[in-house]
């Protein structure tokens, strides 16, 4: 018990650590910052990560669902008059297909095994949905968790890059939570409420819709 507090607290040191980071280094991503920080303070205590992790995973991993659920309140306060739903909905449901379509031909071109080919078609979705969709089409839940964190995190550290000429926060934001899930809907917020909110809105939508076809369209593959 007092290991699980302690993992616990390690972490959201870290956290907090990149939160005040990021006002001086707002170009710098969070997660990034929060990661060097449990590294660092692993290395100092001399606690090898493998035991941290194994102590801190269930913990986070039964609070990871209800901090998904939670993103409805951003939604909730979502402004949509005026919005274009339609095409929305038609950009939503084209980063869905080519988020996961994309990778895994990517995947299938390079001749990796069936069991790659099958994780990366969860890249592109939050790590909640992406182990479930997972878990029904037979992909390898190590390796999916592994592609999930990977690309979230790479998307985190370009993504604002790469949008730095985008000027409408909701563009951004919608970009972002599609792109890099979680770990984009984290440094969505840096960028604005609006941005964060949009991101929010990405994840939520592009997980809701990559679980509803994905299956189907590996009963057919």
């Amino acid at each position: 018990m007092v290991l699980v507090m302690l993992a616990c607290a390690l972490t959201l040191l870290a956290h907090v650590f990149a939160r005040i980071f990021a006002k001086y280094l707002p170009n710098v991503p969070m997660v990034v910052t929060a990661m060097m920080a449990v590294l660092l303070m692993l290395f100092v205590l001399s606690w090898d990560y493998h035991h941290y992790y194994q102590v801190a995973k269930p913990v986070f991993d039964h609070l990871l669902g209800y901090v998904t659920v939670l993103l409805a309140i951003p939604l909730a306060s979502m402004n949509f008059k005026g919005l274009p739903i339609k095409r929305l909905l038609m950009l939503a449901m084209l980063a869905t297909l080519v988020g996961a379509l994309l990778p895994m031909g990517l995947a299938w071109a390079w001749a990796l095994s069936h069991d790659t080919v099958l994780s990366f078609a969860t890249r592109a979705v939050t790590t909640p949905v992406g182990l479930s969709v997972a878990s029904i089409i037979g992909a390898p839940l190590t390796m999916a968790n592994l592609i999930i964190i990977v690309s979230g995190v790479v998307g985190a550290v370009f993504g604002r890059i790469l949008l730095k000429n985008v000027q409408d926060d909701r563009a951004k934001g919608l970009a972002m939570g599609m792109m890099a899930h979680a770990f984009g809907t984290v440094e969505a917020w840096q960028i604005s409420p609006v941005a964060g909110r949009y991101a929010a809105f990405g994840l939520a939508v592009n997980g809701l819709l990559t679980a509803v076809w994905l299956p189907f369209f590996m009963m057919l593959w």
